[in-house]
């Protein structure tokens, strides 16, 4: 038998952008499917090359602008529509925010049928650009070309890149020259690491045929000014590595924490690797209120300081606490939340999966003389059950901060049976909020909900959601 041929797919020829959809992909309509398409606006009037065809829906690519939408702005970044990242650069930031607002609100009603009318504007971040605390790049001996052709002599080309992943592409790297998201001394560290590498000829990582000197570079910045950076090598090699470091210690004295990885394995996390301090501290401090937090290599903290903030003020003022309450902070991470709430209620337990973000709360609590913590590392279906429950006492609050695929059922289920008088639900992903908070509602009532954006020129938004008790009456109705 031949081979199956292969069917082309068709090209759509004046498409209308209508609207801006999920995963930063704007969405236009041909006939009865729906057509996904990145980097549109709503108002454009465009051909769509399509890459993927369903029964219901087709992805593509726009070739060609018959119109130009009126809300179109210059994109500031010069790696926009590459990189993969800030995808909605080419939108002003007020239509951003009108588009979260609308995401949150189709996704809590479609999704969960929740009645969104009184739902709050969205809190929308001060700054644009440079509100990111922390950054990891990637090195790589083969960069994304933007200018590839056939004809290219790749002999005498540097192929060498320090930048990000191109999306779906494990191998290509982008080189970057200035990225808006992180504030200085981010991009000129970067830099000068890239031209002390080219200047004395240290390899950049091959992670198809994994061999390569230089791996990976972290850089972290915090409200209080300091800054951290970790450089990833592949192997040892005690001069280069000592080279490296000394010349970003002389040339970088803002640099407060400078610290360094060996990562031999295949996959670039770190959670699992020795972190080896070579200059000034192991940890840096951030700033929230009157409370200090413990900032470590490993650490996780939300990644937009002021956002993280607002979110956290409302966070606890949906708890309403009067300092005689029993708290539950599930998926507590590095307890900031718990050390947050803590001064205004008679206990908080958090519950967190990762031990060493269970170790940094407790540090954290130490640090700000907090003595009514308690913390617990564990799966969060095995460690909170009935059992649980019955040593520590019946929370009358319950705040949750689940990871983006939301809670398990297991987990919603005995919400549902605890019946704790107020849960607050934090979650990064309103589609999964709103399918968890469907089942909270056999017992609960939404009494308020409120997005706050934590990542401006992304389709990202965050949202807080008001769960009360329903009374007895309420739930034989």
């Amino acid at each position: 038998m031949g081979r199956k041929k292969r069917r082309e797919k068709p090209l759509l020829q004046e498409v209308e952008i209508t609207a801006a959809g999920a995963e930063g992909k704007a969405i236009g309509r041909v006939d009865d499917k729906v057509v996904f398409v990145p980097f549109g606006a709503p108002g454009d009037i465009v051909d769509v090359q399509v890459s993927k065809k369903k029964r219901s829906y087709m992805e593509g690519r726009i070739t060609k602008f018959h119109k130009k939408s009126d809300l179109r702005i210059e994109a500031a970044c010069e790696h926009f529509t590459v990189c993969g990242g800030c995808k909605w650069q080419h939108l002003p930031y007020a239509e951003q925010a009108k588009f979260k607002q609308k995401q949150v609100e189709d996704n809590l009603s479609r999704i969960g049928h929740i009645d969104v009318s009184e739902i709050k504007p969205i809190i929308a971040a001060e700054k644009e650009y440079y509100y990111r605390n922390k950054l990891e790049y990637t090195f790589s001996n083969l960069a994304w070309l933007t200018d590839f052709n056939k004809e290219m002599d790749f002999a005498d080309r540097d192929m060498n890149a320090l930048g990000f992943h191109i999306p779906g592409m494990f191998d290509r790297v982008l080189d970057i020259n200035h990225c808006h998201l992180q504030p200085e001394p981010s991009n000129k560290i970067r830099l000068a690491v890239k031209a002390y590498a080219k200047e004395h000829s240290l390899t950049f990582f091959d992670i198809r045929n994994q061999h390569g000197f230089l791996r990976n570079l972290i850089v972290r910045t915090s409200s209080t000014g300091e800054t951290m950076v970790i450089v990833v090598f592949f192997h040892e090699e005690k001069d280069a590595r000592e080279g490296l470091l000394a010349h970003l210690q002389d040339n970088f004295p803002e640099i407060t924490s400078l610290m360094y990885i060996i990562n031999e394995k295949k996959n670039d996390s770190i959670t699992d690797q020795e972190v080896e301090l070579f200059a000034g501290k192991d940890f840096m401090y951030e700033q929230m209120e009157d409370l200090k937090f413990k900032v470590g290599p490993k650490s996780f903290f939300q990644t937009n300081n002021d956002q993280a903030y607002n979110l956290y003020k409302i966070t606890r003022e949906f708890a309403n606490l009067s300092g005689n309450e029993l708290v539950y902070d599930l998926y507590t991470g590095t307890g900031t939340i718990a050390n947050f709430v803590a001064k205004k209620a008679k206990k908080v337990i958090g519950i967190e999966y990762v031990p060493e973000a269970i170790e940094d709360a407790k540090i954290n609590s130490n640090l700000n003389k907090i003595e009514n913590t308690d913390y617990f590392a564990g799966d969060m279906v095995k460690v909170l059950d009935d059992l649980f429950i019955d040593t520590h006492g019946k929370p009358d609050v319950i705040i949750t901060d689940p990871p983006r695929a939301g809670m398990h059922p297991k987990v919603v289920e005995l919400l549902n049976r605890i019946e704790a008088q107020r849960i607050v639900y934090v979650s990064c992903n309103p589609a999964t909020q709103a399918r968890d908070v469907e089942i909270l509602m056999e017992k609960y009532d939404v009494k308020a909900i409120q997005p706050v954006d934590m990542f401006p020129q992304t389709h990202h938004v965050e949202n807080v959601i008001l769960l009360e008790l329903k009374t007895t009456q309420e739930a034989s109705n």
